[in-house]
């Protein structure tokens, strides 16, 4: 595809929400809770669409159409664990969202440190979001500058890629909070779902006569990539592995888990959960087709991850629907990094900055957010440039390590005995495991790093809070609060 039409179409997406994030800081107040919850006043459409934008990234039409490529129907498995896991949010979310009213939290880590009344958990807590989030938001430019330069033969060089997309998420994040995250993400998502259906279904009907073409030559020609456990891939200890981190997203993710806040009530935040239900799962069969189609057309890729961009690149794909296809994987990425940035500057601003500095008012935390909105941007960028490998692999990596937040966050809902120093064991100790193997590339008795740390998490948080004080007073007012709140609401 040329490259001039590939920076005109995004120059003009660019454009339009520009105008929509410009739109959206003209409503706009003056405080944190405007600019990093808007308010907490998100209808429920609107908060469908970003927590969609949000969680479905570069990795869905890059990332599992590659694990699809190699791997076959386990990455179906794979995936669909994660969306069963919205169980979670459907538990969880009215209880977020009545502490983060009550207590006016900001973030999720914040709600840890206070429930367990340390100022310490939530400065660590915090810390471990930014170490682990860096790598996962410099994923999604890593997909972005990779699909810019496969899809036009080089044309765009990859850094370039990374760039423009770096620059749209830190200009859309810094013109509104969000609220301009939010309109945007649902600008991005409706583009996202409407471009994925179109395109798989050009592919299958063009490339295979149809979906009963398409599974006939899989059988033919790839039979063991729609058994399981499939090529290989997919074996037990790498399912596991893979699948574990991934189900627990939707807590363990402050990016996610902080969008538990912002919905107007919790009848909107029911429609938040089914709207995203949807969403997900048309997305996901989408991404599955397409790694299909490019095994059968693209039997000798040497990268997984090559896949979507060099499917688009044939002539089977009509040049207008792989331009679209190009903007709605861009779109998708980029709403994860704006997202990513907003959550992991207001943990700065209230976690970090408000529990160390002398003096931390409204208008000072608000500064220190928006100073870090650019920084941010500015590591993920260099992160990016390294260009690692097997961007599925690498968002599964940095869910592992924030897998050690789980089980703090579980006890502030359903253990009084939770103490702060069993949180700080188990975040840290966790969260080095998981570094550590990660890096390392071991696997004792065959488990990955995130079957570990989960592991390690829950006996050291279960453990140390066995020996230590827990802030009785706090537990059962928090704890309390909730169950009465749930009883009066009818809620389960």
């Amino acid at each position: 595809m040329n490259a001039n039409t590939i920076y005109l179409a995004l120059f003009l997406y660019f454009i339009v929400g520009s105008i929509i994030a410009r739109q959206a800081r003209s409503r706009l107040g003056s405080d944190v809770n405007d600019f990093f919850l808007a308010n907490r006043s998100l209808g429920g459409i609107v908060a469908a669409l970003t927590y969609s934008a949000t969680t479905y990234s570069a990795f869905m039409l890059v990332g599992l159409a590659g694990f699809t490529y190699i791997g076959g129907v386990g990455a179906l498995g794979f995936e669909l664990i994660y969306l069963s896991g919205l169980v979670l949010v459907a538990f969880f979310g009215p209880r977020f969202w009545l502490v983060g009213k009550k207590y006016n939290y900001l973030t999720p880590t914040e709600m840890l440190g206070d429930r367990y009344q340390s100022k310490a958990v939530a400065i660590v807590s915090a810390a471990a979001a930014v170490i682990f989030l860096i790598p996962y938001s410099a994923v999604q430019l890593i997909g972005i500058g990779a699909l810019l330069e496969g899809i036009s033969g080089g044309a765009i060089p990859y850094l370039a890629g990374v760039g423009i997309a770096a620059v749209i998420a830190v200009y859309w994040t810094w013109s509104g909070g969000l609220k301009a995250v939010a309109w945007t993400d649902s600008l991005q998502a409706a583009v996202m779902i409407t471009v994925a259906v179109l395109s798989v279904i050009f592919i299958v009907y063009r490339g295979f006569g149809g979906f009963g073409g398409m599974f006939s030559q899989l059988e033919t020609h790839y039979p063991s990539w729609l058994a399981v456990p499939g090529p290989g891939f997919f074996n037990v200890h790498a399912f596991v592995g893979l699948t574990l981190p991934w189900f627990f997203f939707s807590l363990s993710n402050p990016q996610v888990s902080q969008r538990l806040f912002m919905p107007r009530n919790l009848g909107q935040m029911r429609i938040m959960v089914m709207g995203f239900l949807i969403f997900g799962f048309i997305y996901t069969i989408v991404s599955i087709l397409w790694g299909f189609s490019a095994r059968l057309l693209l039997p000798d890729l040497a990268a997984a991850d090559s896949a979507t961009p060099v499917l688009l690149s044939l002539n089977i794909v009509p040049s207008i629907i792989a331009l679209l296809v190009m903007l709605g994987i861009s779109a998708a990425a980029i709403s994860t990094v704006n997202s990513i940035i907003l959550s992991l500057s207001s943990m700065v601003c209230r976690d970090i900055f408000k529990n160390v500095a002398v003096e931390a008012d409204e208008n000072r935390e608000l500064l220190i957010g928006k100073v870090f909105v650019p920084l941010f941007t500015v590591f993920i960028f260099v992160f990016a440039t390294y260009r690692l490998d097997l961007i599925a692999a690498l968002s599964v990596a940095s869910s592992a390590g924030l897998l050690v937040m789980v089980p703090a966050l579980i006890g502030c809902f359903y253990w009084k005995r939770g103490t702060a120093p069993a949180v700080l064991v188990s975040v840290i100790a966790g969260g080095l495991l998981a570094t550590i193997l990660q890096f390392s590339g071991l696997r004792p008795l065959g488990m990955w790093p995130g079957v570990w740390s989960g592991i390690t998490a829950v006996i050291l948080f279960i453990g140390v809070s066995l020996v230590t004080i827990p802030p009785l007073q706090k537990a059962e007012e928090f704890i309390g609060y909730v169950q009465d709140e749930l009883n009066r609401r009818r809620v389960i």
